[in-house]
């Protein structure tokens, strides 16, 4: 779910909202109650969940995730057949 930075152009107060993107729009400020909030324009921001991000496994030095790509890789190198000539067209 996107997160949405806010202005009101009234009394100049921020927020920074999270927000479906399918969500009406926000018009009231949340402290002057006027209808004159709005969305900044700014740099997209996002948050994500679940695992195999750098936020959540690797952040800390963990390297699981990283050794179970390792061992793939090897696997399948191990697998493969050797290479064929300089110009191949199957590499």
């Amino acid at each position: 779910m996107p997160i949405y930075d806010f202005q009101c152009s009234e009394c100049g107060y921020q927020q920074e909202l999270m927000r479906k993107v399918s969500a009406p729009n926000v018009d009231e400020c949340p402290q002057c109650k006027q209808q004159t909030f709005s969305k900044k324009v700014s740099a997209p921001n996002f948050q994500l969940t679940g695992s195999g991000w750098y936020a959540t496994d690797f952040k800390n030095g963990s390297t699981s995730g990283s050794k179970a790509a390792e061992s793939s890789t090897a696997s399948t190198e191990a697998a493969s057949p050797a290479k064929c000539a300089t110009g191949c067209a199957c590499h």
